[in-house]
């Protein structure tokens, strides 16, 4: 699925009234009354004091029309105009005297002196600025939001909470209202996606409102997100001949004395992922633990406690690397021969990542499309630090751009990015905080690669497979339970999950 700007979005918008030969004034009759069908559907006549506050602009024009039908419909219902300046759009206005036509007049707010008393007990309906806004609210606006924010009523926002912007950071956090639950018309906003936001919303739908899908797909969008639609194409069928020798050859490489268990899982990982061969390459003090934690795995062994020489005989089609391997002087030093010598597919994850930052000169020995899985500091280590995550993004598709390679960065919402394109997950929970979880990942990325997934496939879905895997798991056990063992324990029931039924647009909605 794709995410627009908001530049896009009024492209689309656009397009779509060419297309279908309607005017401005009936897509936003239709994308409100879907809006109001929604609210219909939750609460009844009188269930609560519904208070719309209307911007000026077309997201005021969204409000109107929902309070028009609210009104029409016995819902005990308020309206406001938050008149923050005389420049008013073409369809506020029509809207605006459609209300006044069913007799209900709203009333205008221009000065903080008029903000009318709200109740934790209220509905609040946020239509005061939309996808469009590009300054910070001011003056009595400002102080509005502000004030909406203290009384914690539930807050429904349309399209965007007020004072967010979909493609930039925010300048003041007391400049966005706070909504519980945003209705966000045919596509997400990238803002939904970055954690320096998350405090300004807790859930999110899409309303699709019939845009010309054409048009979008023509102007190719750059951001991504990933759902159930998108896995399936690409997921590969075996086939009745098929035998091991299909789904390849993974070769793990990591481990150091104390961190055996992190080379475990992610071997195992690669394993139960559909890797026909999976050999783990590890000190020796990790042999006995391999062949009794997981005998469908192979072993090849180096020194001791560590790895120094990288001198595995295994011919494999893909390697993973830096689970629990440590950055001791010798495992460096090795690391640095084997990264100069290496021209098979790469994982690279954990103290791999580590001594990648240590010594940058390194990244230009990758193979083309190599695939590097940092958590938010060893990300740091590698592309430098960051002000806000617009431009964590933005350093971070410069970097794959220099070094032709895949990052996967993992945090609450993992996204894949490419020099070309970024793909925002839409699978996963807190469950996935504990250790080991990144370990898994490494192994699953790896396993799909050996099966002749693209670099890129394997990294989106085996990202979409480990969240999957969370939110089915944390079901049964919650999430202080779910440990990275957890991941693999439920990972068939995630593969299963994606036959189970074809996804609806109720599988967007985030947070419930």
């Amino acid at each position: 699925m794709y995410i627009l700007s908001s530049k896009q979005m009024a492209q689309a918008d656009k397009a779509t009234l060419s297309k279908k030969g309607i005017s401005s004034i009936e897509l936003m009759e239709h994308a409100a009354k879907l809006c109001f069908q929604w609210l219909q559907q939750h609460l009844k006549p009188n269930d609560v004091k519904i208070h719309v506050f209307c911007g000026i602009g077309n997201n005021g024009g969204d409000g109107l029309v929902i309070t028009r039908y609210l009104i029409e419909n016995n819902y005990n219902v308020t309206s406001y105009i938050v008149n923050f300046s005389h420049n008013r759009s073409e369809n506020f206005l029509t809207n605006y005297e459609r209300v006044k036509d069913i007799g209900d007049w709203p009333i205008v707010i221009s000065t903080e002196n008029e903000f009318p008393d709200i109740n934790e007990s209220d509905l609040v309906i946020d239509a005061i600025f939309g996808n469009g806004l590009s300054r910070p609210p001011k003056g009595f606006t400002k102080k509005l939001i502000q004030y909406l924010n203290q009384k914690h009523a539930f807050t429904l926002a349309i399209d965007l909470p007020s004072g967010l912007y979909s493609n930039k950071s925010v300048e003041n956090d007391k400049n966005v209202l706070k909504a519980n639950h945003i209705l966000t018309f045919q596509y997400p906003k990238q803002a939904f996606f970055l954690s320096e936001n998350k405090d300004f919303f807790e859930s999110w739908e899409i309303i699709p409102i019939g845009l010309d899908e054409a048009f979008v797909e023509n102007i190719h969008p750059t951001y991504n997100y990933i759902t159930k639609d998108d896995i399936l194409p690409i997921y590969k069928f075996r086939k009745k001949w098929d035998h091991k020798s299909s789904f390849g050859h993974s070769l793990l490489i990591g481990g150091s004395f104390g961190k055996i268990g992190a080379i475990t899982l992610a071997s195992k990982a690669a394993l139960k992922v559909g890797s026909g061969l999976v050999t783990a390459y590890v000190p020796k003090c990790g042999y006995q633990i391999l062949q009794t934690a997981i005998p469908e795995v192979m072993t090849e062994v180096d020194t001791d406690d560590l790895l120094a020489y990288f001198n595995f005989k295994t011919k494999a089609t893909v390697i993973g690397i830096g689970p629990g391997m440590g950055i001791a002087e010798k495992t460096a030093k090795g690391f640095e021969s084997f990264i100069k010598e290496n021209r098979i597919a790469l994982v690279i994850d954990a103290d791999a990542i580590n001594l990648l930052a240590k010594d940058n000169n390194l990244l230009d020995f990758l193979p083309k499309n190599t695939v590097l899985t940092p958590h938010p500091k060893e990300l740091e280590r590698l592309i430098g630090k960051w002000d806000n995550d617009y431009e964590k993004l933005t350093k971070a598709q410069d970097f794959t751009k220099k070094y032709n390679c895949i990052l996967v960065l993992k945090d609450a919402i993992t996204a894949v990015v490419t020099k070309n394109e970024t793909y925002f997950n839409s699978t996963g929970n807190p469950a996935l905080a504990t250790a080991g979880s990144g370990d898994v990942l490494t192994g699953l990325i790896t396993g799909l690669i050996a099966q002749n997934y693209t670099p890129l496939q394997a990294a989106i879905f085996g990202v979409y497979l480990h969240g999957l895997t969370a939110d089915i798991g944390s079901l049964d056990i919650g999430y202080e339970s779910f440990t990275a063992s957890s991941i693999l324990e439920y990972l068939p029931d995630a593969l299963l999950n994606l036959f189970e039924k074809p996804s609806t647009p109720e599988d967007t909605e985030q947070g419930n």
